[in-house]
This record gives structure tokens, sequence and C-alpha cells, in this order.
């Protein structure tokens, strides 16, 4: 399926179109390789015959093979999503090809279409449809063969056509990629593992028409590499064709900004809600900030199609009195509330995925989310991010190239913010080897509003299976008690403690070791482990900074004997700045630790994995070390 058509299949972010997703199935891949043998495609041919309004008609053909049984859940159906007021779906016919050559027709009730999910109350978004092909009597070694059409009679910029294509994870052994353009409308592609092809006339497509230019591509098959823990998108590195009509990505910023115009004039009840909220305040930085987090609090995010919506923000002054919208109507009213303050901005395109690279030619897949960028304080801003307070970025924006709409310029957001954590734990271990403990979680900058909004979030008739999760992150059995911080609060800093008694902790009289690492929520020794995934790397992969302090207390029963205590360890190199300490006061145990993580860039490479991985094996050693203690 084309890029556009995989709506339900993609996570829910804030998409100006639906984002790109792997179909591979997890459990079908091999261990050294992300090729799902599950399913052979025989054929796989897209083919777009596209009219100088940026209107086209799109016609797919598919037929695979299901090679096991682990294939049927996922493929014995076929999803076509479109857009009633942008598309029609002119035809669909598919039918199941047994092992033994008989042919079961879909009959039309077994295609069944449907809303995708959106609000129920939020209905000039809800546009966006599915069609869901279920083949009849599919068993492993049996043929689905489909055959659609759509017809986009309205584009999303007109004049244009763009279109994104990744690497399918699964054997192909005839896919190709048809686009037949107006002689006036030149295309210009980005291609990976994909090799252009003679424009002679396709099998069973005929000739262009007169006036038509054909362009044809064929995907390189093979083995797809095995997608690694924490690694970038497979578009960073991966196979992909992006074709386009703009020549570049200044003239892709120009038509969005044609389309947005006039959407972030602010009326009089625009200027007097920005008036309200900014008060007195002086500071153009604070003002911003202010703005930014009374949108992200007070306009529900909304994420699916009308229209043109996918491009075209509604106006500011609709967004503010409906109090929901999707991420570019979310820009369009932080643009608004701004400019009545005073303070220019810009709508910035970004990829909120995990790609940190633009193709060559510009494509709605990849610049899938919309910011606001002040140039003048160099402040970014996403009013959708409920997760980040004001004047932060979600980590999956650090580091990223973004597009200027205003401008058609790049700009690059910056990978580092602050984002602090202190966790002290402390155990009171009886003499019959239960404890009593309390953990104590202190999150400052950016880690602050996300530990904030999980405890808000959290009803109290869930609150026991909250302490249960965190309990089995401490390694304990038992009851506890969670004591969190002001949900209300605006501080930058957030503590959430959790303080409780659990039987069987350590074995006393002994000897018996204390492990010296318990991961609280994310603790120190998690930020460790996670580098270490991957035992080496072959792709860049997302490595953020770390700051991060644990100190650990065990209160040891009277006449108690300390029998090992590990060594202190440092290691300090261009990127870690780890430190642990122990100590031992009669029968007080500390163990304190330290780590900072820097590096030059958001994603690290695998030159850069192999130069961390002696300090991070020291680190590791240290984390699994153990206080060997015996009973009185």
């Amino acid at each position: 399926m084309p890029l556009r058509f995989v709506v339900m299949l993609c996570l829910r972010l804030c998409p100006l179109l639906p984002l790109l997703c792997l179909p591979a199935s997890a459990s079908a891949l091999e261990a050294d390789s992300g090729t799902d043998r599950s399913v052979v495609v025989d054929r796989h041919v897209q083919h777009f015959v596209v009219e100088a309004s940026g209107a086209y008609t799109l016609t797919v053909e598919q037929a695979k093979t299901i090679v096991n049984r682990a294939a049927l859940h996922e493929h014995a159906q076929f999803y076509i999503g479109y857009n009633q007021s942008l598309d029609d779906v002119v035809s669909v016919e598919a039918h199941t090809e047994k092992a033994d050559g008989r042919r079961l027709a879909v009959q039309p009730h077994q295609i069944r279409d449907q809303q995708e999910a959106a609000s129920l109350d939020a209905p000039m978004f809800q546009d966006t449809r599915l069609k869901i092909v279920v083949f009849p009597d599919v068993e492993a070694g049996d043929k689905v063969v489909v055959r659609y059409v759509v017809r986009r009679h309205t584009p999303l910029f007109p004049g244009h056509f763009e279109d994104l294509t990744a690497a399918r994870f699964q054997r192909q052994r005839d896919f190709r990629l048809v686009y037949d353009m107006p002689a006036s409308m030149p295309l210009h592609a980005d291609a990976v593992g994909f090799d252009a092809i003679a424009t002679a006339p396709a099998t069973g497509m005929g000739a262009p028409a007169p006036g038509k230019r054909r362009y044809a591509w064929r995907y390189v098959d093979g083995d797809n590499a095995r997608l690694e823990a924490d690694s970038v998108s497979y578009l960073d590195y991966g196979k992909r064709l992006a074709v386009s009509t703009f020549a570049d990505y200044a003239a892709f910023a120009r038509a969005y900004q044609e389309r947005a115009a006039g959407k972030a004039m602010p009326d009089d009840t625009v200027a007097a809600l920005a008036a309200s909220i900014t008060g007195a305040t002086l500071d153009r930085r604070a003002r911003a900030i202010a703005l930014s987090d009374w949108v992200r609090k007070n306009v529900r995010y909304v994420g699916v199609y009308l229209g043109p919506g996918g491009v075209v923000p509604h106006a500011a002054s609709s967004v503010l009195a409906n109090r929901y919208g999707d991420c570019k109507d979310h820009a369009t009213l932080l643009e608004a509330l701004l400019a009545s303050s005073g303070i220019d901005s810009t709508v910035a395109l970004v990829n909120n995925g995990d790609a940190y690279r633009l193709p060559g030619v510009p494509t709605l897949g990849v610049l899938n989310h919309a910011i606001v960028y002040i140039p003048s304080l160099q402040l970014y801003l996403d009013p959708t991010a409920e997760s980040v307070a004001g004047g932060f970025l979600p980590a999956a924006l650090l580091g990223k190239p973004a597009v200027l709409a205003r401008s058609g310029g790049f700009a690059m957001i910056p990978f580092f913010q602050q984002a602090r954590s202190r966790t002290f734990t402390q155990f009171d271990i009886q003499p019959d080897g239960g404890s009593r403990f309390k953990v104590t979680r202190t999150s400052s900058g950016a880690q602050a509003e996300p530990y904030r909004r999980v405890v808000r979030a959290t009803p109290a008739a869930e609150r026991d299976r909250f302490v249960e999760r965190m309990l089995q992150g401490l390694g304990q059995q038992g009851g506890g008690v969670l004591e969190p911080g002001d949900t209300d609060s605006v501080a930058d800093d957030y503590t959430l403690s959790l303080r409780g008694a659990s039987s069987g902790f350590t074995q006393l009289p002994g000897p018996t070791g204390l492990a010296t690492t318990y991961n609280f929520w994310g603790g120190l020794g998690d930020a460790v482990f996670a580098f270490t995934r991957e035992p080496e790397r072959r792709q860049e992969f997302v490595c953020p900074a770390i700051d991060a302090e644990d100190e650990l207390r065990f209160q040891l029963p009277k006449r108690a004997q300390v029998l090992a205590l590990p060594r202190a360890v440092k290691v300090i190199d261009a990127n870690f700045a780890y430190r642990s300490h122990y100590q031992r006061r009669g029968a007080l145990v500390t163990v304190r630790r330290q780590l900072k993580f820097r590096h030059t860039a958001a994603t690290c490479s695998p030159d850069d994995y192999r130069r961390m991985r002696p300090a991070l094996e020291r680190m590791l050693r240290d984390l699994r070390s153990q206080v060997v203690v015996r009973g009185g």
C-alpha cells in the first residue's frame, strides 16, 4: 500500500498525513534479519496517473502468498484508507486463490467500510475512512489478491504531487511504482534501493496517455536489516523512494504557507484571551510560554482530517471556539495568540517520529508535524505536547531539521534541554530479612511534567495497579503507598514518593548479597542498561542526554556485619561522567552514583557506540555489584 493508505496502522502522533508504518510482524522476523518470511509478495504495482491540477487516479494490484499460519492474523484482510472529502474509491476487486487453484471471490458484504477512530464529539474532523477487505477461507499456502482504484479529486497542494514509499519487510518478487505525469510537471526523486526502469509500457498498463511522461521504479529485493533497539527511522538509512513535483523544500514551504494564509489572524476574542493569559507579564519569553501552555492544556488534540485539512489548518478563531484540533490547528491558534501579544512566529514543519534526516525531495511522509518557532527568542514550542511543560519539547523532536513555513529556510531544533532526575532509596532491613522502604524521585526540567501528568491522569481506582508496577521495578513484593507531589504545581521540579514494606527482601542471617541498583521508574541504572540493549550496532540510534543521580541506603539490623563493599568507580571520557561511591558507617551502608551523558547530536553512530562500549561495560559491572552482609 502507498504511504497515505496505511492510516489505521500508524501511531497516534500528530501527522499532517499518516506516518510510515513498517508492516513486518515482529514474531515472524528472523533473529539475524528484518525479513518477514511468513508472507511472500508475488506482485505489487502502484500506478498513479496524475493530472496538472495535482489530482490523480491510483490503481493498486497486489498478490501475496501466505507461507505459514503466523501470517493469517495480519494478512487475511487488507486495508484501504481514504478521505471521503478528497477521494472516491472507484472499485475494489479481491479473491482468495487456494493452493489447488480454486478462486473464492470476495463478496460485497466482505468489504466493510468504517470510520477511522476519532473523537465522537469532534465532527469536523471525522472524515477519514477505511475499507477493510476480508478474504474468505484463507489458509497457509493460499494466495490473496486485491485490485483497487482510488480517485483523488481534490489535491492537498493544487498543481503538485508527492509520494513516499519505504522498504517492505517481506520478500518482493515484483514490486513496482509507476507515475504517469503531465509533461509540464517534472517529477523529482530520491531513490535508495529502488532502480529506475525503462518507461516502456508496463505489463497490463498500456502506454501513457498523450501528453504524459512515465516514471517507473522497481524495488530491489533482498533481506532487510533487523531494526535495532532505539535505532533511527528506517527512512534515514534504508530503502525508500520519495517523489515530488516540488523542486526544493523552499517551494514546499511556500505551498504550505499559501494554504494556511490568513488562518492565524487574531480576532477580538483571540486578542482578549491573549491579554488575559499574559496579564502584566513583560518578559517576552514568559509570555510566549504562558500562551503555549494555555493552548496545550485547554485545546484537545484530535488528529483526523477533513477535506484538505491534511495541510490546511482551521482558522484560529474556529479552533478556539471548538477547543479541539490537530497539530496545525494548535500551531495556528498559538501563532494568533503570540501575534496578539506582539510576538512574531512561524510554523515549523518537522518529523514527529524517529526520522532525523530529510529525503532529497520534499514529502509529507517525513514532514508530518507542525510546531511554532519564535525567531527573536530562538524558541520552539509544541502546543500539542501534553507531556512536557512550555519551554521544553518532547524528546522525539530534539535535534531534528525543520522547515520554516514562512521563509522556506531550514532550521535545526536544539538537541539538548535540561532534564534531571534524582532518586533517593532507603531500605530498613529487619532481622528476619524483611524490609521497610521508601523511594523518592525528584524530576526537573523536561522530565518534571511527564511524571506530574501520569500521576494526575491515574484514577484512584487504578492507583493500586500503578503502585504494583513501581514495586516490580524495585524488585519488591508486599504493599506500598504512593505519595504524589502537587500535581497542579507549575514548579520546575516534581517529587514522587513510594513507601511500603516487604517480606523476604533478603536472606538473613546470611551471608547474602544486597543489590546496589534498584530502578524506580527509569532511574540511573535504566539509563545505562538502555544504552547496552544491543551488543553491537550497525544503525544510528537515539542517544538523549542524561543527568541522573541516585542515592541508596541500607539500614542494617543491629550486629549485622558487612563482609564486602564494592570499590568506588570513576568513568570519565568525552561522553560520560560516571562516579560511584560506597560507604559504611556503623549499621548504615550508603551507595551514591552520578551519571551525565552528553553528545554532539541527538543520535549516535555505530562508531560512537564502539568507542562508548568499554566505558559502558565498566558502568554495568559497577551497577551489578553487591554489598555482602551477614546477620548478627
